[in-house]
């Protein structure tokens, strides 16, 4: 008898399995003696224990697994036969007694839907281009700077100077403080700490507490009120006006080492100095402008496509990614350290509208990909492993890296995938050119 395939709506589905309880017979007994050799029952050696007291025990649990498991292939065989293209896991629901001669199933499930595909011509992205000059690779190394600075306490002479005639303190500088702070006159938990240390014009401190600080010198003392923002961290104290004192125990300058050969030499340049460093830097800000109008590009035409195109999501495929990101996001707090994030209640519901997008994302992708014939080609996948690998000392074993492990390999292709998307899109949308600086860039989410 055919089987009828019922449609319940744009992409659920549902039909109806029947087979005879009698073709499971063989495979029962076989299950039942499986059983029989690991139960355990006092007075019977294992092994030995009576068929009569198996089939008592779990009869019922072997009927019902078998029966399902029936219905289960019979339901992927007759997906095949027929090429439904199945969306997400099935739900199976017994419509029969377990003892009944034939047994029959009702089985609901979604099927993947049609995409319509919208006017690319029609959509507008914007395609950012940025120059990096003398002026951004000098920014990029004082940045390289900083992060070799080093203090020495002003007014006191030393190798790289005193820091200047002026020893109170100013922004950059470092300095270290005794403090202690009081609400209606009673010091107050967290409220007072000695030799605290911290840089002016970093933003580590409230305001006020930095505002209090600067221009002070070397044991000089200054009392202030400080009112907690409502939001702070510390409940005890938000929103509340305290009474802070301060004494400065010290004032160090920064001092950031000179852009030389040295310098040069110990951020790994070896030879070439100063120049081969700034073509370096260059070569590093150049790949980030790369990277981040690539990633622009990729999210605003991605967006386009969400709004272009029609489908309708199966349920099942948004309700595995939400759980999926629930445990990407479980083994995130894991890797932070969070107590007790293993078992921390996670609802599914917070990632309900960022699986949707995924889901559509995946199926507009998807069927793109198959009509347009954009999937990533062996040579495609083989130039963007080079391309990576060459920013490395060691190319080919980043190389070999990547070519050893299945799961890094179609990182890659999904990669090189959605690059064929959008060049695919921008070939057919209006692409807007707009230079921007570096720094505006920067900005960009």
């Amino acid at each position: 008898m055919a089987v009828q395939i019922e449609n319940l709506g744009s992409v659920d589905r549902k039909t109806t399995l029947e087979f005879a309880r009698a073709d499971l017979a063989k495979l029962r007994e076989a299950r039942l003696a499986k059983v029989g050799k690991t139960m355990k029952v006092a007075g019977f050696r294992p092994g030995k224990v009576p068929k009569s007291m198996v089939e008592k025990q779990y009869g019922m649990q072997v009927d019902f697994e078998l029966q399902f498991d029936k219905a289960s292939d019979l339901f992927y065989e007759l997906c095949q036969k027929e090429g439904i293209p199945l969306a997400g896991q099935p739900r199976l629901e017994p419509k029969s007694e377990l003892e009944a001669e034939t047994i029959a199933f009702d089985v609901f499930f979604e099927v993947l839907p049609e995409v319509k595909m919208g006017d690319f011509s029609a959509a507008e992205v914007t395609k950012y281009t940025t120059d990096i000059g003398e002026a951004e690779i000098d920014r990029a190394i004082d940045v390289l700077r900083k992060q070799q600075v080093h203090y020495h306490a002003r007014g006191e002479a030393g190798a790289h100077g005193d820091g200047g005639a002026n020893t109170a303190a100013q922004n950059g500088d470092q300095v270290v403080i005794d403090f202690v702070g009081k609400l209606d006159g009673v010091e107050f938990a967290g409220g007072k700490a000695e030799n605290f240390e911290f840089v002016l014009g970093e933003g580590r401190m409230l305001p006020e507490f930095e505002a209090a600080a600067l221009g002070l010198k070397v044991g000089e003392s200054k009392s202030f009120p400080l009112t907690f923002p409502a939001d702070y961290h510390g409940k005890d104290v938000a929103g509340k006006t305290a009474e802070f004192t301060i004494t400065v125990k010290s004032v160090n300058w920064a001092h950031m080492p000179v852009v030389d050969d040295a310098f040069a030499l110990s951020l790994g340049v070896a030879e070439g100095g100063v120049a081969k460093m700034r073509e370096e830097v260059k070569e590093n800000l150049d790949r980030e402008v790369k990277r981040r109008i690539t990633s622009l590009l990729k999210s605003e035409v991605m967006d386009k496509l969400n709004a272009l195109c029609e489908l309708d999501v199966p349920k099942s495929l948004v309700t595995s990614e939400q759980e999926r990101l629930v445990q990407s996001a479980r083994q995130d707090l894991m890797q932070r350290g969070v107590p007790n994030a293993k078992d921390a209640p996670i609802p599914a519901e917070i990632f309900a509208e960022q699986a949707t997008k995924r889901v559509r994302l995946g199926l507009i992708l998807g069927e793109l990909v198959k009509k347009q014939n954009l999937a990533a080609t062996t040579d495609q996948i083989k130039a963007e492993i080079e391309e990576q690998a060459a920013t490395y000392e060691d190319p080919k074993e980043v190389v070999r890296w990547y070519y050893s492990n299945p799961s890094r390999l179609k990182d890659i292709e999904n990669l090189v995938l959605e690059d064929n998307v959008i060049k695919h899109f921008t070939s057919l949308a209006k692409v807007v050119d707009k230079a921007i600086t570096f720094e505006e860039l920067s900005k960009l989410n």
